[in-house]
């Protein structure tokens, strides 16, 4: 299914600079172990237009090996599921003028970067002080840097934490990580030279997370807005977030499946990821640009295109408010078809990814209806 879904993306990606996105979701937490979903997305870089599903797998997590994870192969480790989505974002966007794969911590893993894809850059949040090729450390190489240059940085409401202005400090510099001492393949080089972008809050609010992001990339970092433009990448992150939470219990409600057979289990999970992918395709599409207006196949079928074209008859008032602006067959006018349907008016605030989930469900049922129809009239 997986496959499937790349294929039907891999179009979308030639000739383009393309984002894959990786990150892990708990789906079951049992105890110390538990079910999870490790996914693989990819956007376009220049506008962040999502293209679609370009990997994924299951983990079925068991407590008690924290303590040999050091010493076993990268092969027979967890973590290796970050080379593997990685191997098969390449695949699925072969066709791509430049793929760079964006992880978090997790993903800060050697032999990533080693073993990398070919064409493929990493772009990686630093989790461990790693030891350098010259003896020392990493963090105190990069507190050591000179700051070159500062930002503000517009910071997204969270709970807890209000919308903020945060100013930022950013340093970068190329370094060689040195080879682990444990559990590394055979082969790998004794150093790896890297670009690092170190950016920190200056004068951070008592009382708030400090933001502090040591980040790791394979792309070149020449100057001072090289390395901004790897923050903002890294900041592209937040797509997957949102396709998890609308794959989870805000959307999809995937944790409260009462499937104990993985098989079928897994494959209704899968069939949700697909469907939360389009859902956040058509947020993304809701204001038109800032790009070319995508094409609603992107998302839909060609068939549903007749029946979004009747909806929007209906849905559209008489003010200039109340009618799609969008042309027909974008995917920017299958969105707003989609919130009207959810219960968005035009009027107030932007269609979320609930509201957007509401109309495509009630596109789907109204499938389902002219189908059944059909097949009752051909009988």
């Amino acid at each position: 299914m997986l496959a499937e879904a790349g294929r039907g993306h891999s179009e979308r990606c030639l000739g383009r600079d393309v984002l894959v996105i990786q990150d892990t979701t708990v789906l079951r937490s049992q105890g110390g172990g538990g079910d999870y979903l490790h996914a693989a997305l990819a956007l376009d870089e220049q506008d962040g237009a999502i293209l679609g599903l370009a990997g994924g797998c299951f983990l079925r997590r068991q407590s008690g090996r924290k303590a040999e994870r050091r010493i076993l192969p990268i092969e027979e480790k967890e973590s290796f599921r970050w080379l593997e989505a990685a191997d098969q974002a390449a695949s699925t966007c072969s066709g791509a003028r430049r793929i760079t794969i964006i992880c978090d911590r997790e993903g800060d893993i050697y032999e990533a970067f080693a073993l990398r894809p070919e064409r493929a850059d990493l772009l990686v949040r630093s989790a461990q002080d790693r030891s350098l090729g010259d003896g020392g450390r990493l963090f105190a190489a990069l507190d050591a840097l000179p700051e070159m240059g500062r930002a503000d940085l517009d910071l997204p409401a969270k709970p807890g934490c209000p919308a903020r202005l945060a100013r930022l400090a950013i340093r970068f510099a190329t370094m060689k990580l040195a080879r682990p001492q444990r559990g590394f393949r055979a082969g790998l080089p004794e150093t790896l030279a890297v670009q690092l972008v170190d950016v920190r809050e200056v004068d951070p609010l008592p009382g708030r997370p400090e933001i502090h992001w040591r980040l790791l990339t394979t792309r070149p970092v020449e100057n001072v807005l090289h390395a901004w433009k790897i923050v903002d990448l890294y900041r592209r992150r937040w797509a997957i977030e949102q396709l998890f939470r609308t794959l989870k219990t805000k959307g999809f409600d995937v944790e409260g499946l009462r499937i104990e057979n993985p098989e079928p289990r897994d494959k209704l999970v899968i069939a949700a990821l697909v469907a939360a992918v389009t859902i956040q395709q058509l947020v993304h599409a809701r204001e038109g640009g800032p790009g070319p207006l995508r094409p609603a196949t992107d998302a839909l079928d060609p068939e549903d295109l007749p029946l979004l074209e009747a909806y929007c008859a209906k849905l559209e008032g008489k003010t200039e408010r109340q009618k799609n602006p969008h042309p027909k067959g974008s995917l920017a006018y299958a969105s707003w078809v989609c919130a009207r349907l959810g219960g968005w008016t035009g009027y107030y605030g932007k269609p979320g990814p609930i509201v957007m989930l509401e109309g495509w469900l009630e596109i789907q049922t109204a499938k389902r209806a002219i189908n059944l129809i059909g097949l009752k009239l051909n009988v």
